[in-house]
């Protein structure tokens, strides 16, 4: 798999990405991720990207030519499964949308700033408008970075159990279940029994009845969409 991510703040996410499980994943041959900066395929002398909207719209909006360059300099050299700008009037990124996007083979994402970016852009050339939540970055840079964490990390081999990346929670639109470590008994804080028993049978089924527990509790909401 290769990800491809454009930004005018390349800094920002050069060390995200070398690090932890995203560098382990790269060094298996899993993925390659490559960070370019917007303003190499600027034309403007002084490697302007923005300009001022049409309108009299109050801030600076990311120009088509720059994006336009880039996007069509990777797309000469293999084809992409995915065009993706982070927006936060995007589609909701959840845990099913990173599954199908491990699934890829290769992906861009177009990290927003400014006011945004060129909406001729959006028209033309981004197939995925994609939000973390309902609130406003600076850019779309951390955006890019969850999104490119929780897609390589469900890759098969990026973690070293793999199991452990299919418990997360929302995997099934549930919430994970409580974990505990050693020991099993810290200032009078006890590990639950159950889990100390060694039955794997009701262990899981432990695990079930906590892991919806605590979605009926914490997040009503991922029940309803099972419910749909």
């Amino acid at each position: 798999m290769r990800i491809d991510i454009i930004t005018v703040l390349p800094e920002m996410l050069d060390g995200f990405v070398n690090q932890s499980i995203l560098l382990r994943a790269q060094k298996k041959g899993l993925v390659e991720i490559h960070v370019h900066n917007l303003r190499d395929y600027s034309h403007d002398k002084h490697r302007r990207v923005d300009d001022y909207p049409f309108g009299g719209f109050a801030g600076m909006v990311m120009q088509c030519q720059p994006i336009d360059d880039c996007i069509s300099a990777l797309k000469s050299q293999r084809h992409y499964d995915e065009v993706i700008f982070t927006t936060p009037d995007g589609e909701q990124f959840d845990q099913p949308m990173a599954n199908a996007f491990s699934m890829a083979q290769n992906l861009i994402i177009l990290c927003g700033h400014y006011k945004g970016i060129d909406y001729r852009i959006r028209e033309h050339l981004i197939t995925k408008e994609v939000s973390i939540g309902d609130y406003v970055l600076t850019g779309g840079e951390l955006a890019a970075a969850a999104i490119t964490d929780a897609v390589v990390r469900v890759i098969p081999g990026a973690i070293g159990d793999e199991q452990s990346a299919l418990s997360d929670s929302f995997q099934d639109n549930l919430l994970a279940a409580p974990i505990y470590s050693r020991p099993a008994d810290y200032k009078g804080w006890k590990v639950p029994n159950i889990l100390l028993s060694g039955n794997e049978a009701k262990i899981k089924e432990w695990e079930l009845n906590q892991s919806y527990e605590r979605t009926r509790r914490l997040r009503p909401d991922l029940l309803k969409k099972d419910e749909r």
